[in-house]
């Protein structure tokens, strides 16, 4: 990982749909170098998709909550069956694992009100192994989806040397 990678992943994350052409100038690179580096960056797991981002009020799902899960216990099997079934729940969009209290935070996109209160109802209280559901509506989002700061080239770096020798 050089500097040209940093530049190539750097562009991709402001322009997932240009094409290699206008990524190679922008880059400075003729075209074959940039779409082998490119290759290399997707074959590594550097690069892991192109998608596009979606204005969720656009296609009706602006109503947002934030959802921290404490488990009854921590066992694998608790665990494995927690992350298997909310996987599954289409409208949750975000789900982490935390250390400490709670164990999960889970951010839910819905229509309104009434469409959170039926999958809290439906999907979100009958996951296996809850202790308690807590939720918190999500008032305006400051950021999101930010692009990674790839100018920390350091941590970035040490990282990409673990990455590969792991």
């Amino acid at each position: 990982m050089d500097a040209i990678d940093r530049k190539i992943l750097a562009e991709l994350q402001r322009d997932g749909r240009q094409t290699l052409t206008e990524l190679a100038e922008s880059v400075q690179l003729t075209l074959s170098p940039c779409h082998r580096r490119v290759r290399e960056l997707e074959r590594n797991g550097v690069i892991t998709g192109y998608r596009a981002s979606i204005d969720p009020n656009a296609v009706g799902l602006g109503f947002q909550t934030l959802v921290f899960v404490t488990m009854r216990e921590a066992t694998r099997d608790a665990i494995s069956a927690f992350e298997s079934t909310v996987s599954a729940i289409p409208n949750v969009v975000d789900a982490q694992r935390l250390f400490g209290e709670p164990d999960y935070l889970l951010r839910v996109v819905a229509a309104d009100l009434d469409d959170f209160q039926r999958i809290y109802d439906d999907q979100l209280s009958a996951l296996p192994g809850v202790q308690r559901l807590n939720t918190t509506l999500v008032m305006r989002t400051v950021v999101d989806d930010r692009d990674l700061p790839l100018s920390s080239c350091a941590v970035l770096q040490r990282s990409l040397s673990a990455f590969r020798s792991g």
